[in-house]
């Protein structure tokens, strides 16, 4: 029966919707998956700190990928742009968004083809929470998303790279 993938990620997503490390301000909620090609994928959520002292996302890392990266997207004369992000801070008392179009934990060379439903572990390395690992459900159908025009099409763009990290 087809629903079953749609089950699973309704499962994993009530598991995977809120990720706190023990004794640590920092929240990771509304986390998904996607990937437009088998290549490369992104993951998307809202990072919460509860702290009353900003803290910065410095790294992350999967085996779910040849690279993990953090990256902005920004357009540029009307072409999508994206760039690795070194440091990313989530502000005491307030928020950080990972989105399409925006920021977000890139995949490249992703190891095996994400299926709806699947489950993508990530970890987040913060500066001062230390490393949180989230489960991430992965939806393909792009309904944990939003709005869809607010949505970066990844179809067409050069996710290849040379040895030193820059794109071709």
């Amino acid at each position: 029966m087809k629903l079953r993938p749609f089950i699973l990620a309704a499962f994993a997503a009530l598991f995977a919707a809120s990720a706190q490390a023990h004794g640590s301000d920092i929240e990771a909620h509304q986390a998904y998956a996607y990937s437009a090609n088998p290549a490369s994928g992104g993951v998307f959520m809202v990072i919460h700190n509860h702290g009353d002292e900003d803290d910065r996302l410095i790294g992350v890392r999967s085996d779910a990928a040849a690279r993990v990266e953090v990256h902005q997207s920004v357009m540029q004369d009307g072409v999508m742009m994206m760039s690795q992000a070194e440091t990313l801070v989530i502000p005491a008392g307030g928020e950080l968004l990972l989105e399409r179009g925006g920021y977000h934990i890139m995949f490249m060379g992703i190891t095996t083809p994400w299926q709806q439903g699947d489950i993508v572990t990530v970890t987040l390395i913060f500066e001062h929470a230390g490393e949180i690992t989230i489960d991430v459900p992965v939806d393909l159908t792009g309904a944990m998303g939003g709005d869809d025009e607010a949505h970066m099409d990844m179809t067409t763009m050069d996710m290849s790279a040379t040895e030193d990290g820059a794109s071709n």
